[in-house]
């Protein structure tokens, strides 16, 4: 597939190499492209270094990366931006395809754990999907760190839970294949892109899980009943 990645932070480099190593054709989308190159990944790494890197993947604008050749879009930018970051995608480029939202409502301005800037009777992903109502969006990978997201197998051989949720079946599908393609095993469908309020609602748990840990590798395991 041909895949776009908007957001250029830890989440969506993690996403774009793993895509790009299991075969996929994968861009990352960026405000200004010149200006992310100019910036460095870290203080070891350039965007030119980590590009050579990666052959394959090339760093594009966010409307480059979700132009027509995209048959999936991925926004993994922070989720205060998510509107406006699709926004600069373009609505026509969005219209028909898969937006998979990896992000979380956050809010940081008053200091750490961070609050949810929309919980219990709406989420993110329904007021993405509002935004852009042509676009067919579906909510995974939220309740986990980058690392797990893209290689499940680096915990407990990958046995914790992933869930997904999403209006259109046919989208929630092709989802679902990338997650089985990472190396998640134990998918649950949750029904429904409101059902997204649940999974973006955990988020504080795991921000005191993380607390508590001192680390994100970490994720939950849902247990089922025997029979």
């Amino acid at each position: 597939m041909t895949i776009a990645i908007l957001g250029t932070g830890m989440v969506g480099r993690t996403l774009a190499a793993r895509l790009a190593e299991l075969g996929h054709q994968v861009s990352i989308g960026t405000r200004d492209p010149a200006a992310t190159g100019a910036r460095a990944v870290d203080e070891h790494t350039s965007w030119d270094g980590w590009l050579a890197d990666h052959p394959g993947i090339s760093l594009v604008s966010y409307a480059a990366a979700a132009a027509a050749a995209a048959d999936v879009v991925i926004h993994a930018a922070n989720g205060a931006s998510a509107i406006e970051v699709l926004h600069a995608a373009a609505r026509e480029n969005l219209a028909g395809k898969v937006v998979l939202d990896v992000s979380n409502p956050l809010d940081a301005s008053t200091g750490f754990p961070p609050a949810l800037f929309v919980e219990n009777t709406d989420s993110l992903a329904e007021r993405i999907q509002a935004a852009f109502p042509d676009a067919r969006v579906v909510k995974s990978l939220n309740t986990m760190n980058a690392a797990l997201m893209a290689h499940p197998e680096s915990l407990a051989g990958g046995a914790h839970t992933v869930f997904v949720s999403g209006n259109d079946p046919e989208a929630k599908a092709v989802v679902c294949v990338l997650l089985r393609e990472f190396g998640h095993t134990d998918i649950i469908d949750l029904g429904a892109l409101d059902t997204a309020r649940g999974s973006e609602m955990y988020l504080p748990l795991w921000l005191r899980l993380f607390g508590a840990l001192g680390h994100f590798d970490f994720n939950i395991r849902v247990v089922r009943a025997a029979g």
